[in-house]
């Protein structure tokens, strides 16, 4: 082999090198890569429904705990405030929500009987859920598939209990099995919503919703999803799992957990529901999505041998905590908060204490700045599957606000005395403080142990931008709100609370909010579109509008033409519209390419412009909405105009290019205005138990009556029939079978119900599977019960004259 040849086959080899080890950097660049946290939603003890709400909470002295609410009375009836009572709870306060009972089970296309079956915490859940994608700014379109994961920490559903714990089970029917399982929490997320990503629950005790998130992101580093939806639940609904408790004296007798206190005598229990959307960081900030933190790791372990199944591991606690900073590539000496797991117990906190000062406060004797920690376990109890999520919110929120509020108060009383406080570099605030100047970044922890032995911890960075981009001001003055619900209230509460949101807000502020309602919420079929140039205007004009509504439904997109006169004034309309949406107008193209990119289908067809107007849309019977006038300047203003106009007649926008320079999406506005009512299954408590037995709701009783000949009669029957199987108050005709909660087994108590009340059989199934409207689909059945009817009728009248 010739000199020549063998440097040539070095050089190969060098160059395979370089790209080996490049592709590895970047392997494991991507197994490390760091997350955004793009939203969060939540309900907590103390009425807190709003991250905004919650911050509140954190920095003020309130307090989440309270007495046990009078629609829990199999909570009631066991509570003896003598400890070591067999079958009794010595515990009457928690931490709970106000209100678990409402749900808007039309929003979601349930059924009023399939909502009273289904475990509150799926109902919060899907609330929750579509709250946390609204304020991400995410769009939730079903048919779409949105390529979302869901990974839910859920440990318990004492809410089917008060079906299975009857003698009589008649009332057990399908709903039952899919409205307690915890896969089906998850699973039904994902369904309404239409997520194709990964579903899962996980429970791992009060650990399940950081063993969620590590799951999450994990999915995410793999790319198994786009987008990840994290969750955590719990409802103290039966007075088993507190019994239990009590019985084991793991609950304080005053409910409340002292984290880190000499006073710590067990922990007191508290329900709420948490929920977090999570993307990869370059994708949120590709997508503009607003990032409240930066995920940088998370790891899990399990206690192992120990000296019991429920008992702390210090050395596991430690080896998790350490994982998670290697996987965050982030010293645990630039932490400056831990939020603890503190349940406030004699044993648990001081062995926690230890692990923390072992792994992360052994890094700040280098500095000033003592390790802070604390749990707002104290504060709102402890939310066992969902207190992850609750204490991962609270660290996102200091992050974002550069504030580390109080842990405790002086009335709390002395620390721990088992911990020594002296030795370690350890320190519990009792005062609210800026994040210490010692540290470069603002860093945090938070852990979650497990009463299964599982230990989660994960690390959170505040987001800093790469580069801060200087406000810049819109192109144009005229602004376009559009929003849309599912009823009129809906639309009216949602209308109201926005003009509040923006009569109050800045220019900079105002083109952001517009441009996040736009792009960011689901299209409905009662809607409002208006224009206006100021706050000020465009929330009298939100106000106008929704108090002229027709409250009637937009029905199918509208059919578009398109006049347009060539000439210098369209060319220079184009570039009124390219000054004020950049990225608007297409490369070569014009107002056609232009409306398609918004959604605006055009139809072929002539269009007559009046004089002055050089570009025009004309709707379905004649309505000419302008788009270029005699001033080009005005083009913005005047496509704005159309576009409401054609946002009201029902048609399917885009409006994604519409954004304002410098317009960024919001995290903050208001969110679907829910029309909930009461489902909720009423507990029976039995006498034995010290308490009296709560009516029971027994099922509809059967309507009987004689066939109807005519179609009309038909489908008032099938509308009745359809109303009991669904125990809704009214149905909504323009809407199909699946919207209003109708399923599988709904078509079969319907096709039972026909066969039984006509004698006909062989009822098509597949009209049920049809996108029809309601009113359609009775028609359809109708048509065919009275042909069957009449067939069947002329037979026997044949048979018997032969």
């Amino acid at each position: 082999m010739q000199l020549e040849e063998i440097r040539a086959l070095m050089e190969d080899q060098l160059r395979l090198s370089r790209t080996l080890r490049n592709r590895v950097r970047e392997l494991e660049d991507a197994r490390h890569s760091p997350l955004a946290v793009v939203s969060v939603a939540l309900r907590l003890p103390g009425g807190v429904t709003t991250p905004e709400q919650y911050w509140n909470f954190l920095t003020s002295d309130a307090d989440g705990l309270g007495p046990i609410p009078a629609d829990r009375p199999g909570l009631r009836a066991v509570h003896d405030p003598q400890p070591g009572r067999p079958g009794r709870s010595y515990v009457d306060r928690a931490g709970f929500l106000d209100e678990i009972a409402e749900f808007d089970p039309a929003f979601f296309g349930i059924s009023q009987r399939e909502a009273e079956a289904i475990d509150p915490q799926q109902r919060l859940l899907l609330e929750t859920s579509w709250e946390a994608f609204e304020r991400a700014g995410i769009a939730v379109r079903r048919q779409e598939r949105l390529d979302a994961g869901v990974f839910l920490g859920i440990m318990t559903s004492e809410y089917a209990e008060r079906f299975a714990g009857r003698e009589d089970k008649s009332g057990i029917d399908p709903y039952y099995g899919i409205g307690a399982g915890h896969s089906m929490a998850a699973g039904r997320i994902s369904y309404v919503m239409g997520f194709s990503g990964p579903a899962l629950s996980v429970d791992t005790a009060c650990s399940s919703s950081l063993v969620a998130l590590h799951q999450a992101t994990q999915s995410l580093r793999r790319e198994e999803c786009r987008y990840a939806l994290v969750a955590g639940s719990n409802l103290l609904i039966s007075a088993d799992l507190m019994v239990s408790l009590c019985q084991s004296r793991a609950l304080s007798p005053d409910g409340r957990s002292k984290s880190f206190t000499a006073a710590a005598d067990g922990y007191g229990r508290g329900e709420g529901i948490g929920t977090m959307v999570l993307m990869r960081l370059a994708d949120a900030e590709a997508e503009g999505r607003p990032v409240l933190a930066v995920l940088r790791g998370t790891a899990v372990n399990h206690d192992g041998a120990s000296s019991g199944l429920t008992v702390p591991n210090g050395p596991a606690q430690q080896q998790v905590i350490r994982a998670a900073y290697r996987d965050a590539r982030i010293d645990p000496a630039e932490v400056g908060w831990v939020e603890a797991h503190g349940t406030g117990t004699s044993l648990g906190d001081p062995i926690e204490a230890g692990a923390l000062d072992a792994v992360v406060g052994s890094g700040a004797k280098g500095r000033t700045a003592p390790l802070a920690i604390g749990s707002v376990k104290s504060r709102i109890g402890h939310l066992e599957a969902a207190a992850g999520l609750a204490g991962l919110i609270k660290v996102v929120l200091m992050l974002r606000h550069g504030i580390i509020p109080a842990a405790l108060s002086e009335a709390d009383g002395e620390l721990n005395s088992f911990i020594p406080w002296q030795r370690t570099r350890l320190t519990v605030p009792r005062e609210s403080a800026p994040w210490p100047d010692a540290f470069a970044r603002r860093v945090a922890g938070i852990s979650a142990f497990g009463m299964s032995g599982t230990n989660a911890h994960a690390v959170l960075e505040a987001y800093q931008p790469a580069s801060e981009v200087a406000a810049e001001s819109a192109g144009s003055e005229a602004e376009l709100v559009v929003l849309s619900a599912r009823h009129p209230d809906s639309l009216y509460q949602l209308a109201v609370g926005t003009a509040e949101v923006l009569e109050q807000a800045d220019a900079a502020r105002l083109h952001s909010a517009c441009h996040t309602l736009r792009v960011g919420r689901t299209a409905f079929e009662y809607r409002i579109a208006v224009t206006g140039a100021t706050g000020v205007e465009l929330a009298q004009a939100l106000r106008t509008a929704v108090e002229q509504h027709t409250a009637a439904p937009v029905g199918e997109a509208p059919a578009v033409r398109i006049g347009v006169a060539e000439g210098p004034q369209l060319a220079a309309a184009l570039e009124a519209l390219d000054a004020a949406y950049p990225g608007l107008v297409p490369a070569g193209g014009g107002l056609r390419e232009l409306l398609a990119g918004l959604g605006v289908r055009v139809q072929s067809g002539e269009v007559t412009l009046p004089g002055g107007v050089h570009a025009a849309l004309e709707l379905e019977g004649g309505t000419l909405l302008a788009l270029v006038g005699a001033d080009p300047a005005q083009t913005p203003s005047l496509l704005l105009t159309a576009l409401a106009a054609l946002h009201d007649a029902g048609a399917e926008l885009r409006l994604d290019a519409l954004r304002p320079a410098g317009a960024e999406l919001l995290g903050d506005l208001p969110t679907y205005a829910f029309r909930r009512r009461r489902c909720w299954v009423d507990e029976v408590v039995h006498a034995g138990a010290g308490g009296t037995v709560a009516q029971d709701q027994g099922t509809p009783d059967e309507e009987s009556g004689s066939a109807a000949e005519g179609v009309h009669e038909v489908e008032q029957f099938l509308r009745t029939k359809l109303a009991e199987v669904l125990r809704a108050d009214e149905l909504d005709g323009t809407r199909p079978f699946a919207e209003v909660g109708g399923d599988s087994f709904c078509a079969m108590q319907l096709t039972i119900a026909i066969e039984e009340e006509y004698g006909v059989e062989d009822v098509p199934l597949d009209h049920f599977l049809e996108e029809i409207p309601l009113d359609e689909l009775f028609l359809r059945l109708s048509t065919f019960v009275v042909s069957s009817t009449l067939k069947a009728g002329l037979t026997e009248d044949m048979e018997q004259s032969a």
